[in-house]
C-alpha cells in the first residue's frame, strides 16, 4: 500500500475522475509524441491507450519524489512506442497491410525507427569479435574503401574482405540471438 504522501500527490490514477484528469492533461502530448515516433495515427492512439492502461496498472509504483506524472507517463509511452516498433519489425507483413505508401512507393522509416535500429545494430556489434567489428564499422558504417582501411590496419585487402564476410555472418548470428528480424 502506498504511503499517504504518495497517495495525495498521485491521486490521479486511483479513481475514475483522477484517471480522466490525467488523460485530459497529458493525452494530447502523448499522442503527438507517439504520432511523431511511429508516423501512424492509429498506432499513436493505441500507444496512448496502452500508456494509460499500464500507468493505471502500475499506479502503486509511481513515486512523485522521483518524477512528475508527466515525466512518468512519457517514460511509459516511450516503452510502449519501442514495444510497438519491435512488434512491427517482428511482423513486417502486418505493417504492410495498414501502411500508407509514401511518395516513393513504400513507408518511409521515421527517426525513432532509425534510432531503434541503430541501437540494435550497436548492441549486435558489441557481441562480435573486435577484428570483425572494426572491419564492419570502417567499411560498412563509415563507408571507407577497403584498400584505405586495410592499409590503416596494416593487413592485406583480402584479409579485410574475409573479416568483413565473417563479421557479417557473426552479426547475423548475434541479431538472431537477439531475436531481431531484418
Amino acid at each position: 500500500m502506498r504511503d499517504a504522501a504518495a497517495t495525495t500527490a498521485w491521486g490521479s490514477l486511483d479513481g475514475d475522475e483522477g484517471l480522466r484528469a490525467a488523460y485530459r492533461s497529458h493525452a494530447g502530448e502523448l499522442y503527438r509524441f507517439a504520432r511523431r515516433s511511429l508516423g501512424d495515427d492509429g498506432a499513436a492512439q493505441d500507444v496512448v491507450q496502452e500508456t494509460f492502461l499500464r500507468a493505471w496498472r502500475a499506479a502503486h509504483r509511481y513515486d512523485p519524489a522521483l518524477a512528475s506524472l508527466r515525466v512518468w507517463l512519457f517514460a511509459i509511452a516511450r516503452n510502449v512506442v519501442i514495444d510497438h516498433a519491435r512488434a512491427v519489425q517482428a511482423r513486417p507483413w502486418l505493417d504492410d497491410l495498414v501502411a500508407d505508401p509514401g511518395p516513393h512507393g513504400g513507408a518511409q522509416p521515421d527517426a525513432s525507427e532509425r534510432l531503434l535500429r541503430g541501437w540494435v545494430v550497436e548492441e549486435a556489434l558489441r557481441r562480435i569479435g573486435e577484428d570483425h567489428r572494426q572491419a564492419l564499422v570502417e567499411t560498412y558504417l563509415r563507408d571507407r574503401p577497403y584498400a584505405e582501411v586495410a592499409d590503416e590496419l596494416q593487413i592485406p585487402v583480402a584479409t579485410l574482405r574475409t573479416r568483413v564476410f565473417y563479421g557479417l555472418k557473426a552479426l547475423r548470428v548475434a541479431m538472431d540471438e537477439m531475436e531481431v528480424t531484418p
